[in-house]
């Protein structure tokens, strides 16, 4: 067997062995109801920042288009 082939076949394995050990710990994550039954409240408070407001981004995009416009036009010199 060349090199090239052995070298071939580590890599294969070694994708298998990664493919195997991920589903692995994939199926480890997974837990089961717990025996007893608890009821807890919270209260959760949410602020929203201003980048999550879609209003500004529409303010920022036209501010943007009517710059890129004053410079566009500002290049075209009329003699």
């Amino acid at each position: 067997m060349s090199t090239q082939t052995i070298s071939k076949r580590i890599e294969n394995l070694g994708v298998l062995l990664l493919t195997f050990f991920m589903s692995a710990l994939a199926f480890a994550q997974e837990t089961t109801a717990p025996a007893v039954d608890i009821t807890t409240t919270s209260t959760t408070t949410t602020t929203e920042e201003w980048y999550t407001n879609p209003i500004y981004w529409v303010i920022g995009a036209l501010i943007f288009i009517v710059i890129i416009a004053i410079v566009a036009r500002g290049n075209s010199n009329k003699d």
